[in-house]
């Protein structure tokens, strides 16, 4: 069955004089008192209703006085910050001008780091090239010094203050020591460039006499000069082959005494 819904009442509706007749009279509410007194229920609902209309109004005045207050408040404050903006200078912060100036000494750094670089490359160079030189010059005289004593004595052994002097030979080993050496030999090869490996056929001879020269020497320790057998053998062949044992470490280039010798360190 469906509800029928209560109409909203309102203490400000205007009520008829036939609608109060028909409440008075109405057989829905046989105990309604007679005459008006059934106003008295209403006009005490109607001031309850109006004191919560009164307090309502209240409400919203309170709140729209708290806003104005609040508005007063932030708008002072937003004033404030805006003449302080306007009237305070910070020195600290940085301007175009500074990040000019930093972009200027990024640069001014990163020119003087790579002229550094350039500084220490150029001055390894030098000092490279003045060993060079200076090992070209020591094995050049040596070599001069060799081939004078070979012309003025073509048909004995070497000469050198009236004492005669005969170049050592190779010691004697035996089948077993120098398939050792040989293996030896092959071991520090193959840990050489390409060209000392097989691409120059000549050059890797020369490399296995250089070697074998070292280790067939006295401490193991010799001079350039010790290794050159003309015409094969040069000094600038010898010089080669040495560079490139230096740098593998399998030779070691001391020059404390005076005189550049290359003394024998093996494979480690």
């Amino acid at each position: 069955m469906p509800t029928t819904q209560t109409p909203h009442r309102t203490p400000l509706r205007r009520v008829s004089q036939g609608s109060l007749f028909a409440l008075s009279r109405s057989g829905a509410y046989p105990d309604a008192p007679h005459g008006l007194g059934f106003l008295e229920p209403a006009m005490a609902e109607f001031v309850d209703e109006t004191e919560v209309l009164q307090a309502n109004v209240e409400g919203m005045k309170n709140l729209s006085h708290s806003l104005a207050t609040f508005n007063e408040s932030f708008a002072s404050w937003l004033y404030i910050m805006n003449m302080n903006a306007l009237t305070t200078d910070w020195p600290q912060a940085p301007t175009d001008a500074s990040f000019e100036i930093a972009k200027r000494r990024a640069e001014r750094d990163a020119l003087a780091a790579m002229e550094a670089l350039n500084a220490q490359a150029v001055a390894a160079r030098e000092a490279q090239a003045a060993a060079d030189r200076t090992a070209m010059t020591e094995a050049t005289e040596a070599e001069i010094t060799y081939t004078a004593n070979t012309t003025t004595n073509t048909s004995g052994p070497i000469k050198s203050g009236g004492i005669t002097k005969k170049k050592a030979g190779k010691p004697k080993l035996s089948a077993k020591e120098k398939k050792e050496r040989s293996l030896e030999i092959e071991k520090i090869i193959s840990c050489l460039p390409l060209e000392f490996r097989g691409s120059d056929p000549s050059l890797r001879r020369n490399m296995e006499a250089v070697i074998e020269g070292i280790l067939y020497s006295p401490n193991r320790a010799v001079k350039l000069t010790d290794l050159i057998v003309p015409p094969d053998l040069n000094q600038a062949r010898v010089n080669k082959c040495l560079i490139a044992l230096v740098n593998r470490k399998v030779v070691q280039k001391n020059n404390s005494t005076g005189t550049v010798l290359y003394h024998w360190q093996g494979m480690s």
